[in-house]
């Protein structure tokens, strides 16, 4: 009886372990699936806007990582559609988080304004590792914010980040200038914050001072 509980109560770590694994296995859900697998991959997606209730639930949500693979065919679909979207003559964006189109996985697009023929890259699992004290004044707007635009005072003006490729190579880089500022925006989707949340403390510290 002692060893047939043994047994039992190792099958059943080796379980834990295991489904711990599967739901930390960096791949879609049945949903996310779903909408990636909707249209080819030269098609946009929906993008998902605050003043849909639910879309604005999802938006608030914390996305998680997404293991790079080349060879992964739903990811690169989805990179690829990801990019038909901010690059839709319906949106022309200069950057997209993987939540605005309901696909809760760090993946982002951004335009390098830093370098040559201004080019779109892809990040997987961008951080932000350290801000520059010094901000810089920017307007921005938001593909999933519609017909609004605001100005921003605390943008630092300097970024440390780190990231990885769809290759799965790890990099870290230092962006300055308007193109810190679409990483800032960007990444801040990953962890369910919008530029409005930057624009109320501004808002809520200039009365503080007051």
């Amino acid at each position: 009886m002692k060893n047939m509980l043994y047994i039992v109560t190792i099958a059943l770590v080796l379980f834990g372990c295991s489904g711990s694994k599967n739901l930390n296995n960096n791949s879609f859900s049945s949903n996310e699936k779903a909408l990636i697998e909707n249209g080819d991959s030269l098609k946009p997606m929906r993008v998902y806007k605050i003043t849909n209730k639910s879309d604005s639930l999802l938006l608030r949500k914390q996305s998680a990582y997404i293991k790079p693979n080349p060879k992964d065919i739903v990811l690169k679909k989805f990179v690829k559609r990801l990019y038909a979207t901010v690059r839709d003559s319906m949106s022309l964006g200069v950057g997209i988080a993987a939540p605005q189109v309901g696909v809760l996985k760090n993946i982002i697009w951004v335009q390098r304004f830093d370098k040559e023929n201004l080019p779109f890259e892809v990040y997987l699992n961008p951080k932000i590792v350290t801000y520059s004290k010094e901000t810089q004044t920017v307007r921005e707007g938001c593909l999933s914010i519609p017909n609004r635009s605001e100005t921003l005072n605390s943008r630092s003006k300097e970024i440390l980040i780190e990231y990885d490729t769809m290759e799965g190579n790890h990099y870290t880089e230092t962006i300055e200038g308007f193109t810190s500022v679409i990483f800032q925006h960007e990444i801040d989707h990953l962890n369910g914050i919008l530029y409005l949340d930057h624009l109320q403390k501004e808002i809520n510290d200039a009365k503080k001072s007051n």
